[in-house]
């Protein structure tokens, strides 16, 4: 397992639905002695940014759920998650409301029909913007991993758009994903 200063994310459980509490980021600072809380900062229906959009095979004019959330690990804050879901699947359902859904958003949307099949992940490292760094409490010069994914159920449809803007200080990716 990684050490104080290092620490290894995998992305399987974040994209296999849990059977319940606690949620997969609680977990995994869990089994690094630390609790992972999460803040619900925005639950909206919104025209969703051009990328975001061609992510999920959203039509000019349709509209998506945007889920805002700030990671904090023992009360501060080290991620912030904004997960897209296509309207006509959210819509109507705890992904739409202003609070934590149970077993997470896979689980639901599991629930809902739409069982994971497939995961695209991308990563890049670059400079926060100031609303970034005052929100994760950076200092000058330290910069961002920016980890986007694209999880499609199994019959291909893209059902979640997920932005992750986490600190870069001492994390490491490792990937290994089947679903």
């Amino acid at each position: 397992m990684a050490d104080a200063k290092r620490w290894v994310s995998v992305s399987a459980p974040y994209v296999r639905p849990q059977a319940g509490e606690p949620d997969a980021w609680a977990q995994e600072a869990a089994q690094h002695g630390q609790a992972g809380t999460q803040l619900l900062r925005e639950v909206a229906e919104i025209e969703p940014p051009a990328h975001i959009a061609a992510a999920l095979g959203i039509q000019p004019g349709e509209t998506v759920i945007v889920r805002r959330r700030t990671m904090l690990l023992d009360g501060q804050p080290v991620e912030l998650t904004d997960s897209y879901y296509p309207a006509d699947i959210a819509r109507g359902t705890r992904l739409a409301e202003p609070r934590k859904v149970p077993g997470g958003a896979v689980r639901l949307l599991t629930e809902l029909g739409h069982t994971p099949g497939h995961a695209d992940e991308d990563v890049s490292a670059r400079e926060p913007t100031d609303r970034e760094r005052q929100m994760l409490h950076l200092p000058a010069g330290e910069w961002v991993l920016v980890l986007f994914r694209v999880l499609k159920s199994d019959a291909g449809r893209p059902i979640e758009a997920s932005m992750m803007t986490m600190l870069a200080r001492g994390r490491h990716l490792r990937y290994a994903l089947s679903l």
